[in-house]
This record gives structure tokens, sequence and C-alpha cells, in this order.
């Protein structure tokens, strides 16, 4: 961890003293808590992939089939 400084009006500060005693915890640990928070409702979501057509079958067909394909039952 490193050590920074931050500037912040009286009013927010004595709030967070207050939460950081109330919940038992000093006020840098609120502070990264609150700051972790942050920066994880910013960050974007990552995209789910889809494995569709994902490999090399040798086949050609694959994109137009791909539902039927699906549903076949194997025959290994």
């Amino acid at each position: 961890m490193k050590r920074t400084t931050i500037f912040a009006d009286d009013a927010l500060l004595s709030e967070m003293k207050h939460l950081a005693r109330q919940e038992k915890k000093s006020v840098a640990e609120v502070i990264r808590e609150a700051m972790e928070e942050y920066v994880r409702s910013k960050q974007q979501p990552t995209k789910s992939l889809s494995f569709i057509g994902a490999g090399e079958s040798g086949r050609s067909d694959i994109s137009e089939k791909s539902e039927e394909l699906l549903w076949q039952k194997s025959s290994h």
C-alpha cells in the first residue's frame, strides 16, 4: 500500500470519522473501501464470450447450420 494525501471539506471528514467509529474501523479503511466501491462502479462490464464457431471443424457451413449442428446427437 502507498500513502497519499487527500483534501476534503470538514463536513465530509466529520461524517467519515463518524462512520469509522460506528463500524469500528479506521478512517483510512473507510476511505479505501469507498474508493474501491467507486472504482468498481465506474469500470466497464466485460462481455461474455460466445463459443459458437470457436475452433476448427474442417466444415465450411458452420455459420449457416450452427443451430442444427448444436442440437444433433454426437456420433462419437
